[in-house]
């Protein structure tokens, strides 16, 4: 188990090597440029340089092999430091004492279905190192928001949720004032611009003749009362609910009427169209002039806040494919049903960002920060079946989106 890639890409010899890391005590102590390091490599570099290892120093990532004591004084040591921190054991047979508790951002087994805190492979035949591969990248290519991001999870695991909520607005919302997000943003304008062009000299599609495109002739969000229910649906289909401001809006303004009513005995959410909701509507990102005001319009019409008013009431029903807050979102609620063919991702760390709809408390509190983080590092799509087994679902059944599904 020895992955030989650095954090600048694989070594030309494919044997890798090693670096002398300016501001050691000694000359002769050297960087590894393996992927994974023995605890006392990691202690070493640790105790000589504790800066070594930052998203501002080309090093966002430290990977240790999760055996012996002193693998435990490592994560006790790195937990405060600006780097993600991952812990890698083949099998968990011969685990040191303490080693789930020291700060580890992430955990990797080469085991299926371990116990959680620890994440195995999640496709037949993989072992830890694609795993640890997809983490490696991510942190090369956006190391200011993979380390945000975890210095943010593992304050906000242990403080109020909705504190937790707030804490994620100011991360959320400081990235978007960074390079990251705007390389990410300017690449997706250019996408889109050429798209447009493209749809510009296509012909017009028979059941868009006489409609035009892009106005909405439904509410975002319907809100149907049924008795003591109160049916919350996301009404966006042809744009699989994402969520924009009328949807966002409409969700706050819902989940406040039903925290404010207590004859509504259940609030049930789910989404018309193919799948629940595909996350923020990418065609409103950057939309907002500075930081501070997107701060204070997500934690002024907040759909976390507003849902976290009635959470104990509410049910969510999750179909087709869930991204970003059509995660984020389901994960406030008491009870999560998941239709079996459903897959929920996180992939806002690819933008430069981190969740944004309250993930990072709702996620956190379901499936503990460890494989939340896993989830966010490597953007991988989640199964339902795996979804339920981490507690992130709470029972798999058909849902379906043109329908309300049996209670």
């Amino acid at each position: 188990m020895d992955v030989r890639q650095d954090q600048a890409g694989a070594h030309p010899t494919g044997r890798g090597s090693t670096t002398i890391v300016p501001g050691l005590a000694a000359p002769d102590v050297a960087v590894p440029e393996a992927d994974v390091l023995e605890p006392e490599e990691a202690l070493l570099l640790l105790c000589a340089d504790p800066e070594m290892f930052a998203a501002h120093t080309g090093r966002p990532l430290l990977a240790v092999r999760a055996h012996g004591p002193l693998a435990v004084e490592v994560g006790e040591l790195a937990r405060w430091l600006p780097c993600v921190l991952v812990g890698v054991a083949p099998d968990l047979a011969d685990l040191p004492p303490g080693i789930e508790s020291a700060g580890y951002d992430v955990l990797l087994t080469g085991e299926a279905t371990p116990p959680a805190p620890w994440v195995g492979p999640l496709r037949p035949g993989d072992g830890f190192t694609a795993a640890l591969g997809a983490i490696a990248a991510m942190t090369r290519a956006v190391p200011g928001a993979c380390v945000a991001f975890t210095q943010l999870v593992r304050y906000s695991a242990g403080i109020d949720v909705r504190d937790a909520v707030i804490a994620e607005s100011f991360t959320y919302s400081t990235l978007q004032g960074g390079p990251e997000f705007a390389a990410w943003l300017a690449g997706h304008r250019a996408a889109r611009e050429r798209r447009e062009a493209g749809a510009a000299t296509a012909p017009v599609r028979a059941e868009r003749i006489g409609q035009p495109i892009g106005q909405p002739t439904e509410p975002a969000v319907l809100v149907e009362r049924d008795g003591d229910e109160l049916w919350v649906v996301l009404n966006r289909p042809r744009v699989h609910n994402a969520v924009s401001r009328d949807l966002r809006d409409g969700l706050a303004a819902a989940f406040a009427l039903a925290g404010a009513d207590p004859t509504v005995a259940e609030v049930r959410l789910r989404g018309a169209g193919r799948s629940f909701c595909s996350g923020g509507d990418l065609t409103e990102f950057g939309s907002l002039p500075d930081p501070a005001r997107a701060h204070a319009v997500r934690t002024t019409r907040s759909i976390p806040l507003s849902l976290l008013r009635c959470a104990r009431r509410v049910t969510a029903y999750m179909h087709g494919t869930c991204v970003g807050a059509g995660v984020e979102v389901p994960a406030f609620a008491r009870r999560v049903i998941a239709d079996p063919a459903t897959t929920l991702r996180l992939p806002e760390l690819a933008m430069g960002l981190v969740p944004g709809a309250g993930g990072t408390s709702s996620v956190v509190r379901r499936v503990g920060r460890e494989r939340a983080a896993f989830l966010s590092l490597t953007g991988w799509p989640l199964d339902a079946a795996t979804a339920a087994n981490w507690g992130l679902v709470d029972e798999v059944r058909p849902v379906r989106g043109d329908a309300r599904p049996p209670v």
